[in-house]
């Protein structure tokens, strides 16, 4: 068999999250930066973030109103919908 195939295993890799919480878990890679994570991420805290990027969600809203403005019709929704 051939000498040091395997990556070093770091048993104490620190993980740094964006919101600044930081945790140990064993890893390949000593240091790791994430975006999200279990503090912060919505399916764990119960909480909904709307991460809106370049105004997509509003330009979203507007070109509904538009389009229900021109047609006259509204969009369906579920309560609608039966």
């Amino acid at each position: 068999m051939k000498a040091n195939t395997h990556p070093t295993y770091y048993p104490k890799a620190t993980v740094t999250c964006a919101c600044g919480n930081s945790f140990n878990v064993g890893s390949t890679v000593q240091d790791m930066r994430v975006e999200i994570c279990s503090a912060c991420h919505p399916f764990f805290t119960g909480k909904q973030k709307l991460m809106d990027s370049a105004g997509r969600v509003d330009r979203f809203k507007r070109r509904a109103e538009r389009s229900q403005s021109v047609t006259g019709r509204k969009l369906k929704t579920k309560a609608n919908a039966s």
